[in-house]
């Protein structure tokens, strides 16, 4: 199993970041690359469509409010992988209340690529959307 985190500091409060993303709904409102997310099963599978028209199904797994962190699982979508189970959370920074450490890691079982290949896509998604984070979150 391979496994990859990416996280970067956002100098938002951590309940104001969280507002932003924590909708498993709410990728379009911070996540350029995908402009659509159709929410359905109740709120616990959302279908994404990419800016290519390419569809990804997740399944929500797991959701907690107060700790501002929620995961979900790939059930459909156009990555080497299997068994792909990723988590997005805001931490908040002691001392410092008007900033949020945000994390975004996965595990996933590579199919057809290295662990090291499969590892790097993720890592870039999950950089290239909090980077995206962050502009939205201070724009």
């Amino acid at each position: 199993m391979a496994t990859t985190t990416a996280s970067l500091d956002i100098p938002q409060s951590p309940d104001r970041v969280w507002r932003l993303i924590g909708g498993f709904g709410s990728l379009p409102d911070w996540l350029p690359y995908i402009p659509a997310s159709e929410l359905s099963e109740g709120g616990r599978v959302r279908r994404l469509t990419n800016q290519d028209g390419g569809v990804i199904v997740e399944r929500l797994q797991a959701f907690d409010h107060d700790a501002r962190s929620y995961s979900y699982a790939i059930e459909e979508a156009p990555f080497p992988v299997t068994g792909y189970l990723s988590t997005l959370r805001v931490h908040a920074v002691p001392g410092s209340p008007d900033l949020s450490r945000v994390e975004w890691s996965g595990t996933f079982t590579p199919v057809g690529v290295s662990d090291t290949d499969a590892e790097e896509l993720f890592h870039g998604i999950y950089t290239d959307g909090l980077a995206a984070l962050l502009r939205t979150a201070t724009a």
